[in-house]
């Protein structure tokens, strides 16, 4: 039975998989949802004999039906390969009582890989189902991690041209060198003057402009999403959770049908939704645990209802969650809205218009599955210190914010579920925060030495993503206003 897609903004207009891939964000300006959300086609116990890419096929198979399975599962092929510095893909790690979800073993070292390393395959097969011959621009916003990771799987690759923002001196040293130093005749990377809700708000002005499009279409372009926004990005993340459920059940940690908690480090709600979407799928999930840091406007909603983006934006440790705009909320504002478009718009223009809105009582009541947590960043080095002295685990800043968060839920709740928690990204992509954590002596040393002591600290190797940049030549320095994030586009791509 295929599985069709509508906007968040309008029930009028229903499209494809493959459409809602290609077009990235709707015409409205809203977020393609499928217009239901499928059963597992398996039993749980079916799963645990499965491997990573059986897995994504079982899943992505039920949301992308207008691909065939050869389609699909040539797309899953070249997406988890040797890319991964594991068989697994996503190993789960027991430190502890706790089990971490490990997802930076792809080619950048963070969890952006585990969707990005198939969003390429998916996008250029969507673009030959549906007949289309303009160049896709892959325009895109980061806060750290998505840059990176988009550019390492689009670079190069045919029928494509990718462009990336990220905000000037708001990601870490490391994260900025993976993106400026990234090799590919059709790659473009620029750092604003701005944080990343000013790169992620002038991106989606981008895609809601006519005229730009017009003038896109006449050089033969359109322009597609790499953000967490593609739903092409959101499915695959559902597998991991599916993934790591099986495999606590494979190894004897819990039993068939055991429910067990989740905690994600949260930014723009891509990851922990994809959770739910798991949960809504019948992975047996309890609570939603989503840890923000210092920029907790995702803390506040989940307390209050209201969404107030009106406060001051803090840079931290954990730069990929300095958001206060977080667009995948959208769609689970609109599924708890009864899937009403209309009153969908209305949160979202208030929240364009003046920075707040607010739910109903009813609404609220639908989310009491999420739990909403932060940590300051005094907090966030102490978990990455007591984890380290006492398992000899490192973890990094994002990482380090969801198990203080999970920590602190424990002993408010005395919920002793057996618990999940999304490991985002390498201890090596955050080095410096990581170690100063450990020991503050080594705040003066430069990022490469750091990262040579903590080889010697975490017994891990040296990711190779890590090795290429120690010396590689810096191919992109392009800096501009936000108010010049378009005409810089128009600039990349040549139209007047």
């Amino acid at each position: 039975m295929e599985l069709l897609y509508k906007s968040t903004r309008s029930s009028e207009t229903k499209v494809t998989a493959s459409q809602a891939i290609l077009k990235g964000l709707a015409e409205d300006g809203g977020l393609f949802v499928p217009v239901r959300i499928p059963k597992l086609p398996v039993t749980l116990r079916e799963l645990c004999d499965m491997s990573y890419q059986e897995t994504a096929y079982t899943i992505m198979k039920e949301f992308f039906t207008d691909f065939t399975e050869e389609e699909l599962k040539n797309c899953i092929a070249k997406a988890y390969d040797s890319k991964f510095d594991t068989e697994e893909i996503a190993p789960l790690a027991k430190v502890g009582n706790r089990y971490f979800l490990e997802l930076y073993h792809g080619a950048t070292i963070a969890f952006k890989d585990m969707a990005l390393s198939i969003l390429p395959h998916l996008l250029t097969t969507s673009a030959k189902k549906n007949h289309v011959e303009n160049e896709i621009v892959i325009l895109t916003a980061t806060s750290g991690d998505t840059g990176k990771a988009a550019l390492a799987g689009f670079a190069d690759v045919e029928g494509t041209k990718i462009i990336v923002f990220y905000p000037k001196n708001g990601v870490s040293r490391i994260q900025e060198l993976q993106m400026v130093t990234q090799k590919g005749k059709n790659t473009a990377v620029v750092a604003i003057h701005g944080n990343f809700d000013n790169a992620q708000s002038g991106v989606k002005a981008m895609f809601e402009d006519k005229e730009l499009e017009g003038n896109l279409a006449k050089a033969g372009y359109q322009f597609s999403s790499a953000n967490s926004i593609n739903i092409g990005r959101l499915v695959p993340q559902v597998v991991y959770y599916v993934y790591a459920y099986a495999k606590l059940l494979q190894n004897g940690e819990i039993a068939e049908g055991e429910e067990i908690n989740v905690a994600v480090p949260t930014g723009n709600f891509g990851n922990i939704l994809a959770a739910y979407y798991a949960k809504c799928m019948g992975v047996p999930i309890a609570k939603l645990i989503c840890a923000s840091n210092e920029n907790k406007v995702l803390y506040d909603f989940f307390q209050t209802g209201t969404y107030d983006k009106n406060r001051e934006f803090i840079l931290t440790s954990s730069p990929s969650m300095d958001i206060l705009i977080s667009s995948n909320l959208e769609r689970l504002v609109y599924l708890i809205a009864g899937e009403d478009a209309k009153k969908n718009t209305e949160f979202m223009k208030q929240l364009k218009e003046t920075g707040i809105y607010e739910i109903s009582e009813d609404m609220k009541a639908k989310i009491s599955d999420f739990v909403g947590g932060y940590a300051i960043e005094e907090r966030v080095k102490q978990e990455i210190y007591d984890t380290y002295a006492s398992t000899d685990y490192v973890m990094d800043t994002h990482t380090a914010v969801a198990a203080a968060v999970y920590d602190d839920y424990v002993k408010e709740t005395g919920d002793d579920r057996k618990v999940v928690i999304a490991s985002t990204a390498s201890p090596y992509k955050f080095g410096r925060s990581v170690l100063t954590a450990l020991d503050e002596t080594y705040s003066n040393l430069d990022e490469f030495a750091l990262i040579d002591i903590l080889h010697q600290v975490s017994k891990r190797e040296i990711p190779n993503a890590i090795e290429e940049i120690r010396n590689a030549k810096i191919l992109h320095t392009e800096e501009c206003d936000i108010s010049e994030m378009k005409n810089t586009v128009k600039s990349i791509l040549n139209i007047k």
